[in-house]
């Protein structure tokens, strides 16, 4: 494949970084701040769209979901331990190598790769759900990489996008606020210029035959110290949708 969706450099922030994957606080302590939003968001839609059991102990059995630029596994790991069948492909080979040791260490047997969405698609793979978390906002060549992320979808099957709105509330907050006021992020994490707005990711998904069918804010709320959905998608944002099934 000649057109590709990595940025060398992005590539190599997060490979300095690959080590602190665990740590929740260490640099992505963010991150596993705001794992039980975005796993609960998936979770609600899992159950609702595929008709399963949310009083099951594993209520994806059966199921399998793609986590792409999945990091050190931090929404691998609980999505098998609810019994989905799960794959994590992250373009840094250091992240793979920290999730494939934490999973084994774990007792957990999650398929990770060192490659990319588009090489992925190219080979006809296909998932019940897909999951695009934080990681749009890193790639080069957007429309391609949304174009193989919607690729990989089965018909009838979940994407999930989420990323960060591109408006002055979000350079405000989501870059000079957490990069360089509350430090917590590695300054130069994110570049206003590249976050997307909600049309826009709206737009790259019907483009690609999927529906929109829900969409939510995230906010941090500091006196409970935790993320919440809400209405208010002005800086982080979630968008669910669906291919519709064949026939």
């Amino acid at each position: 494949m000649t057109e590709t969706t990595i940025n060398d450099a992005e590539i190599a922030k997060f490979t300095a970084m690959a080590e602190q994957w665990w740590d929740p606080k260490g640099k992505f302590k963010p991150l596993h701040k705001f794992n039980p939003v975005r796993l609960g968001y998936i979770r609600d839609y899992l159950l609702s769209h595929f008709e399963r059991d949310g009083t099951n102990m594993r209520p994806f059995e059966g199921l399998s979901i793609l986590d792409v630029g999945c990091g050190g596994g931090l929404l691998c790991e609980p999505l098998a331990r609810l019994g989905a069948t799960v794959t994590g492909i992250d373009a840094a080979e250091r992240n793979i190598a920290v999730a494939r040791l934490h999973a084994e260490q774990s007792g957990l047997a999650i398929g990770y790769q060192a490659t990319t969405s588009e090489a992925l698609a190219a080979e006809g793979r296909q998932f019940d759900m897909v999951l695009n978390m934080e990681v749009v906002e890193h790639v080069d060549n957007v429309p391609l990489y949304m174009k193989s992320c919607a690729d990989l979808v089965k018909p009838g099957g979940l994407t999930l996008t989420a990323t960060i709105n591109r408006t002055l509330r979000a350079n405000l907050f989501a870059v000079i606020g957490a990069e360089r006021v509350l430090r917590w992020l590695p300054v130069g994490t994110h570049d206003w210029n590249k976050f997307l707005t909600p049309d826009e990711i709206k737009t790259l998904l019907t483009r690609n035959g999927l529906r929109v069918i829900g969409e939510t804010g995230v906010v941090f709320h500091p006196l409970g110290d935790e993320w919440r959905r809400s209405t208010d998608m002005s800086i982080n944002y979630m968008i669910m949708a669906e291919r519709p099934a064949a026939g």
